[in-house]
């Protein structure tokens, strides 16, 4: 697990992608504590070291067969639990499968607000009605499922939903899907979001 303290009022749990805590991770983490904001971001692996990229296929069926999203949720919603009495406030942000599970999360007491980076299997659960102030991004190109398709689906909804140029990895700058334009603005729009809840 790794934890940023700034002795701020609001903390951020970030969930990571099926790679694990690697570079990406511990970068953002860094991004949002030099914003002022606690954070952590639990490690949901049961391995120490994340995988690489040239592992996606491994670490998807990883992910699958070990962790899966009903644990994955249970996990943070105890770190939700655990954590939310010290903080005024408490955001979840997550990325490709760490967003799926924050969208779960987005039904649970004491969450003040999610934002989801690229979380295809959003598409899974898209009669979940998010009770909290609630951010996706998307990018204009996904390989499994049509983008807009999802987007009118949950369009009728209170969620704040942004289409950026790129690919799915576009805020990852470790990533050979990086965009660069698109990965500040949605950072930008990221912590707006959280100031203004």
């Amino acid at each position: 697990m790794l934890q940023f303290k700034n002795k701020s009022d609001t903390v951020i749990i970030l969930i990571h992608e099926i790679y694990g805590i690697n570079q990406h991770m511990q970068s953002y983490c860094e991004l949002l504590s030099k914003q002022g904001f606690d954070v952590i971001c639990p490690n949901l692996l049961k391995q120490v070291l994340p995988f690489d990229y040239s592992e996606e296929e491994a670490a998807y069926r990883y992910f699958k067969e070990n962790i899966g999203f009903t644990e994955a949720f249970r996990k943070i919603k105890n770190i939700i639990t655990d954590t939310k009495n010290e903080y005024k406030k408490l955001f979840i942000i997550g990325f490709s499968v760490g967003a799926t599970v924050a969208w779960l999360c987005s039904e649970v007491e004491g969450v003040d607000g999610i934002v989801g980076y690229y979380g295809s299997r959003i598409r899974n659960y898209v009669e979940l009605t998010p009770v909290c102030p609630t951010k996706l991004f998307f990018p204009q190109e996904e390989a499994t499922f049509d983008v807009d398709e999802l987007i009118s689906t949950l369009d009728n909804k209170t969620i704040e939903i942004h289409k950026f140029n790129g690919k799915h990895g576009f805020s990852d700058p470790y990533s050979i899907k990086y965009n660069e334009i698109s990965a500040q603005k949605a950072f930008c729009e990221t912590v707006e979001f959280i100031n203004n809840h």
